[in-house]
């Protein structure tokens, strides 16, 4: 059985409707911050792996994957405003410089243990900072950056497994790890008050007119384009492959620091936030659909011990650098909750460990909340994704 592009829309939009509706049922979804795409789209493979049972082949024709991957890419570009680390202060590069430096350590871990396993190094880094520290989105694109440049046809499935075995060590330790430095060092419970409520480089969201949404997708899709010739007029010089995505991004953030500094469009965050997340949902929602989930086993070990330790060099680097680099203080605690949430997952895991730590002690931090989403969602990926694109060149 085929379907085209058009049906291939129709149901993988279906299956994240589907995907909403039960988050709302199903609690643990809910707790661990399981995104309605990766939940539906992955019911969607579970049901075209067992049809393969009783010899039925399914084939989507993912070709609308691409433009919608890129479009979100795009839209974190223009979230990538450099004045934002002025808003946080020293504390907010220190935690930015960590950020970076735990996506060098994640790859090296990558590497190590794929190279002890005798796999190809590739699998280090997809499992590696492509998958932890970027999460589903990052997974499927490097994924599929490695499937054709490369005969690892697998490459997609082991980023997968690894985000999502992430996602949930990120969700379970955040909280526990937040409450035994809070014991271990007897912090005090209070946090630093000068740090401002608000964002000020965000307009006021409101509903977005005909007219907000054409200028938003204009600029989305003029830096989509302008970010496809740059990144194939650079493959060509230097022989690196540069992805479509990533020099959408590189472009967006070029462009939004320029606008920060002149000033000649306005933002309207309501719709590049709206286009955001729809993009984001029926991209991720397509790839999951594509898993093909039997060629799992043959990683499934190597890949499970890999992540194990991961986490436990994770859990050590927050312990012992982290929250001493950042205060060694209550909010610096919090932070460090929020880091298992997107070093390991992604920035809703982060924000629901600290919500729970800060509901806990009764005390919100808002050095925390700010710091961590900026850093975790958007300024980590201005190192991070060039990073992983050099190395998969580099190692394929």
């Amino acid at each position: 059985m085929n379907f085209d592009a058009l049906s291939v829309l129709t149901i993988s939009i279906a299956a994240l409707l589907f995907a909403m509706k039960i988050k709302t049922k199903l609690l643990f979804l809910e707790k661990f911050c399981i995104p309605a795409p990766v939940v539906g789209g992955f019911l969607i493979s579970i049901i075209v792996w067992l049809l393969s049972f009783i010899d039925i082949k399914i084939n989507f024709d993912t070709s609308l994957q691409t433009p919608f991957m890129v479009v979100f890419f795009t839209v974190v570009g223009l979230s990538g405003s450099f004045k934002l680390l002025k808003v946080g202060g020293k504390i907010l590069i220190i935690y930015l410089l960590c950020c970076w430096f735990m996506a060098l350590m994640q790859n090296a871990i990558g590497i190590s243990m794929m190279s002890f396993f005798n796999m190809h190094k590739v699998y280090g880094i997809l499992s590696g900072a492509v998958a932890l520290e970027g999460g589903h989105a990052n997974a499927i694109a490097f994924s599929n950056m490695v499937e054709q440049l490369s005969p690892l046809h697998n490459a997609k499935l082991i980023a997968i497994a690894a985000a999502t075995f992430g996602l949930i060590s990120g969700s379970l330790l955040g909280g526990p790890l937040c409450r035994y430095l809070i014991n271990k060092h007897k912090l005090e419970i209070k946090t630093n008050e000068s740090i401002k409520d608000t964002d000020p480089l965000k307009h006021e969201i409101h509903i977005a007119s005909y007219q907000d949404f054409l200028k938003s997708l204009f600029l989305i899709l003029f830096i989509l384009c302008f970010g496809f010739y740059a990144s194939k007029l650079f493959t060509q010089i230097s022989g690196y492959s540069l992805p479509s995505y990533v020099g959408a991004m590189l472009i967006a953030i070029i462009i939004r620091n320029i606008n920060d500094i002149f000033n000649i469009f306005k933002l309207n965050q309501y719709t590049i936030d709206t286009i955001s997340e729809l993009s984001l949902g029926i991209f991720l929602t397509m790839a999951m659909m594509n898993l093909k989930l039997n060629e799992l086993s043959v990683v499934a070990l190597p890949l499970f011990i890999s992540l194990f330790v991961q986490v436990i060099v994770l859990l050590l680097f927050a312990v012992f650098v982290v929250f001493r680099l950042c205060g060694k203080n209550y909010d610096s605690a919090i932070m460090c909750a929020g880091l298992m949430g997107h070093g390991l997952g992604a920035t809703p895991n982060a924000v629901a460990n600290m919500s729970t730590a800060c509901n806990k002690y009764a005390m919100y931090s808002k050095q925390a909340f700010l710091i961590v989403p900026l850093c975790g969602a958007v300024l980590i990926d201005i190192f991070a994704i060039p990073l992983n694109t050099y190395l998969i060149n580099v190692l394929i």
